[in-house]
């Protein structure tokens, strides 16, 4: 069984995370090499442990233990530049058979605990059906990088080709902090644990910061586990919809029809998928809304995807669309949760 994280709500709390430290550069370890001579990473344990008041050896001997993973470092680098997207070849990854039949088994297993989240936290059934099928397609993919070696790779070893490298490691750096923290309160070896190349952990991939603020003990059992509770997976996914803005009964994105030679696109893609306009705003920048849409009471974002060679495909995004993207910061990726939670939904129907 894999290890999972023993929890109550009060250990949730921890410190802010990791200061920048300042220091000097210092030089990569080699493939499968530990971190225990890496004067950045010994010093920065060294940091966490004082502010953190864990023991200073035990801090130094987990990041000390980790070994370097090129292919951590190679996944997370964007993909070239000119590359094309595929919306439809994306989508065709997620809604196909074997995953929709997954999920139509964990929704007809878990209604229960589906409907209450809905109820507690007003975020849709099938919007967390859609998450998890995504993710881990409930449960079968969970990851099989060490935890521990990932964030530390990815802390002190960020490629600097990335073009948002020092913010990326930084991001790490915290991540490492809140994982041994969490690991340390919980009793679990950090080397135990094992989840993405980017050290996303359990049924939901929450990353460690996540699984501090936003897992929850749904289940009543008096610990929070999201690698073999599918119950506190539904509670925390939730929790963190709900958490990030998520507003019942709204949708998440209306049909909109663009013709692209009359339409003001540089205005109407300017924000991104950020909600930044009025339906009538919307519409008179060439955008065209139904009447559903017309009457949304919010703002509206032209989200576009592209199809490779194919003309692109257009929705009108709301508030909601932009919470789901707070998972993923993806509009395919958002996307493709939505359909596939609404494709299973309707399988549930007679």
């Amino acid at each position: 069984m894999i290890a999972f994280l023993r929890l109550s709500l009060c250990a949730m709390l921890l410190l802010p995370g990791a200061a920048t430290l300042a220091r000097a550069p210092s030089p990569p370890v080699t493939e499968g090499a530990t971190y225990d001579q890496h004067p950045a990473a010994m010093a920065f344990a060294t940091d966490l442990a004082e502010r953190r008041h864990l023991d200073p050896s035990w801090v130094r001997a987990q990041i000390g233990q980790a070994r370097r993973l090129d292919r951590a470092i190679r996944l997370v680098m964007p993909p070239p530049k000119g590359q094309p997207k595929n919306w439809a070849a994306y989508r065709a990854r997620f809604i196909e058979p074997r995953r929709l039949q997954a999920g139509l088994r964990f929704w007809q297993t878990h209604r229960e605990a589906l409907d209450k989240a809905e109820a507690t936290y007003g975020v849709p059934a099938s919007l967390i059906v859609g998450v998890i099928g995504v993710e881990t397609l409930y449960g079968e993919h969970l990851g099989n990088f060490r935890v521990l070696d990932t964030l530390v790779t990815l802390a002190f070893d960020f490629p600097a080709a990335h073009p948002r490298a020092e913010a990326r490691a930084a991001f790490f750096r915290d991540e490492l902090e809140q994982f041994l923290s969490l690991t340390h309160r919980a009793g679990i070896d950090p080397a135990s644990l094992r989840g993405s190349y980017t050290g996303a952990m359990g049924w939901p991939q929450f990353m460690p910061s996540s699984w501090v603020r936003y897992a929850i003990d749904f289940d009543g059992d008096g610990r929070v586990d999201l690698f073999d509770s599918p119950v506190d997976v539904i509670g925390s996914v939730a929790h963190y919809f709900q958490r990030f803005g998520w507003q019942p009964g709204m949708p998440t994105h209306y049909p909109v029809r663009i013709d692209p030679g009359s339409a003001d696109m540089e205005a109407l893609l300017a924000p991104d998928i950020l909600p930044s306009f009025s339906p009538d705003s919307f519409e008179a920048k060439g955008a065209r809304l139904d009447a559903n849409a017309r009457q949304h009471p919010g703002k509206l974002a032209l989200v576009e995807l592209e199809n490779g060679s194919a003309p692109r495909s257009y929705v009108a995004g709301t508030e909601n669309f932009y919470v789901v993207t707070r998972y993923n910061w993806s509009s395919y990726y958002a996307m493709a949760v939505i359909e596939l939670g609404a494709a299973i939904e309707a399988m549930l129907k007679p």
